[in-house]
């Protein structure tokens, strides 16, 4: 795939999280993704870190703010936002880096590198 492909790939995983469609991830995702910074292993533990964000911060929404791909690998670093049900404001970076094979994510690596509340 080329990169802006991958990009793509990127950028319709952002916006379709920020409404709540947590089923593209499998179609996204590939069965032997891993993310090692989170634990976290194929398309269901994608969804289930963005189940726990989204029990608590409901409004979650994700903005891509830099996007760089180089081979199989797309760098993007993105603000997050939200609110807690208990009012409290969420405003955070996070830098993630995805290595993306025919279409499907199958490596992830980042996280929050600045947070407030």
């Amino acid at each position: 795939m080329s990169l802006e492909e991958n990009k793509a790939i990127v950028r319709r995983w952002i916006e379709e999280i920020n409404k709540g469609n947590l089923g593209i991830l499998d179609g996204l995702v590939a069965p032997d993704f891993f993310h090692p910074t989170h634990q976290l292993r194929g398309p269901e533990g994608i969804k289930q870190f963005y189940t726990m964000f989204l029990n608590v911060f409901s409004d979650i929404h994700e903005t891509v703010k830099d996007i760089i791909a180089e081979g199989d690998k797309v760098w993007f670093l993105e603000k997050v936002t939200g609110t807690s049900s208990s009012g409290k404001k969420m405003d955070a970076t996070a830098l993630t880096i995805l290595r993306i094979v025919n279409g499907k994510a199958v490596e992830g690596w980042g996280g929050y590198i600045q947070k407030t509340h």
